[in-house]
């Protein structure tokens, strides 16, 4: 990211879409004909998991892993043809998205055609057989930075030639595994050709970060990553996060946690905020499909300092989750979320929620968030643990209007009673 990165940027919401399981076809076409209802949402990123054909070595499931790439230049048959992609890419401009992809520049499949016209580029273990770096990803094989400048250029001009073909933003799988300089070659390859490209980075666990330097390997923190990505995954606080949710750790933790950040990282960072994607569980599932915590958690992603992802099928509360290495169909006939996640783009697209002084606490079970600039304050109140009691507010306020559903909520001595519903609104 860097000093240039916009902090309008926080008022992104991506979706993230798997095309093999997003539609009974899992076609680009099938996609498409979905584009209506997702901009609805009122999404501004369509980001989609690796498009590229799959390893057959090692294959995982009946169908693969997408992120065991055969070939970076190729279509997986399975989603549609190269023409179909860039019919899929026109049709998002049209709707005035933009269109993310998923890039895998750590590892490839076993049978990648770069193993056979490039083995240099690849990593091997002390026997000399091709390997990776974390065992029980036994379906792909590492790339080594340090064996061949020639991956560098291959690997920039793929970028060159995805970017030239339309594609608006990348996110890089386990960015913390690739070497930083590499990435800021890339990064202004790809900037002179779009400078407007968005750069989101998974950056890895704490304890994996660890795990995988304490093994001998280069791993980068994700302070390191901002220097070159606009916005980074939230997994720096996921910890917290899931502990919370199954138990076995306070909220204030996860308050605490989000709050670290804001020292931590450059003024203008950009964190993703999202409750699930394809890699950790569903959030409905998490919470026993209870609609309240439902409401309340997605107020919060929305409201927290930062853009903010739906991996789909989690506007329609969708507690299964789908399968990664095989077909299946996410279900879009649950409890119906839309119109909550529609007003609640709409209320944080305000500009105090890119650029305003933030602050979080927990009281009560309840996360208490406050944005402050100039004249103004809005303030969030979610009820994560249906909680009960005051909140204290500095205010003389009798009343405030609740932004997302329009109610009047009564204060009484600078004091506001917990109910169930999330609320967010300006004092």
């Amino acid at each position: 990211m860097g000093k240039n990165t916009e902090v309008s940027l926080r008022h992104l919401l991506i979706y993230q879409v798997y095309v093999r399981n997003h539609t009974e076809e899992g076609t680009f076409n099938a996609l498409i004909k979905d584009l209506d209802r997702i901009k609805d949402l009122g999404t501004d990123v369509l980001y989609l998991l690796p498009i590229h054909p799959i390893g057959k070595v090692n294959r995982k499931g009946e169908l693969g892993s997408p992120y065991a790439i055969q070939d970076y230049y190729g279509i997986n048959p399975e989603l549609g043809t190269l023409e179909d992609f860039k019919n899929l890419i026109a049709q998002v401009h049209a709707k005035d998205m933009k269109l993310m992809m998923d890039i895998v520049f750590n590892h490839t499949s076993p049978d990648s055609l770069l193993r056979f016209q490039h083995p240099e580029y690849f990593y091997r273990n002390q026997t000399g057989d091709f390997a990776n770096r974390v065992g029980d990803w036994w379906d792909i094989i590492d790339f080594d930075y340090t064996r061949d400048e020639g991956l560098w250029k291959y690997l920039i001009e793929n970028l060159v030639y995805w970017t030239k073909l339309g594609v608006d933003g990348f996110r890089f799988d386990v960015s913390s595994f690739l070497p930083l300089e590499f990435l800021k070659k890339s990064h202004k390859a790809v900037r002179a050709i779009n400078p407007e490209t968005i750069w989101l980075s998974e950056s890895v666990h704490e304890e994996f970060l660890r795990l995988i330097r304490n093994s001998g390997f280069e791993c980068l923190s994700e302070c390191e990553l901002f220097q070159v990505f606009d916005l980074a995954y939230d997994y720096d606080t996921h910890v917290e996060f899931e502990k919370f949710l199954k138990g076995e750790g306070p909220l204030e933790d996860y308050a605490k946690a989000i709050m670290r950040q804001e020292v931590i990282y450059p003024k203008n960072y950009i964190k993703m905020r999202n409750l699930e994607n394809h890699d950790f569980g569903r959030i409905a599932g998490m919470v026993d499909e209870d609609e309240t915590l439902l409401r309340n958690w997605h107020a919060f992603s929305f409201f927290n300092k930062g853009a903010t992802m739906i991996f789909s099928g989690g506007e329609f509360s969708a507690s299964k989750h789908p399968d990664l290495f095989n077909k299946d169909t996410i279900s879009f006939e649950g409890n119906d979320l839309s119109p909550l996640i529609q007003k609640l783009h709409i209320i944080t697209t305000h500009p105090i929620f890119a650029s305003g002084v933030y602050s979080l606490k927990a009281e009560n079970g309840a996360l208490v968030g406050q944005y402050s600039e100039e004249d103004k304050t809005m303030v969030g109140i979610f009820n994560v643990s249906k909680g009960q009691g005051p909140i204290v507010l500095n205010t003389d306020k009798t009343a405030v209007r609740n932004l997302i559903d329009g109610e009047l909520i009564e204060i009484k001595d600078g004091k506001l009673y917990l109910t169930y519903q999330p609320m967010i609104f300006e004092l």
